[in-house]
């Protein structure tokens, strides 16, 4: 689980993306230089791999080590299942 101080950074964090992906949006309706907007891109999704990383991290510090630690075969069998699903995704937004 993440801590309210976690909480509230990642909030602050996935403001200042909104605001990134907002000035990307007015730069395409200004006609702004490719590269400009392309750099702006990058940036926002950059950013917001970031927040899926630190989630990601807390969910298996948490959830998944708990799952880990119960004994419960099933629990930890799902818990595990859930991590692979959730690395195929974010392999693929990679390539």
């Amino acid at each position: 689980m993440l801590s309210d101080e976690e909480k509230t950074k990642l909030g602050n964090r996935l403001r200042r993306i909104a605001g990134q992906v907002a000035a990307v949006q007015r730069m395409m309706d200004e006609d702004a230089y490719c590269v400009e907007i392309l750099t702006q891109i990058a940036a926002a999704s950059g950013a917001l791999g970031k927040v899926g990383q630190k989630i990601l991290e807390s969910h298996i510090k948490s959830c998944v080590a708990g799952a880990l630690e119960s004994g419960n075969a099933k629990q930890r069998d799902e818990k595990l299942e859930e991590l692979i699903k959730i690395f195929r995704k974010y392999s693929r937004v990679s390539e």
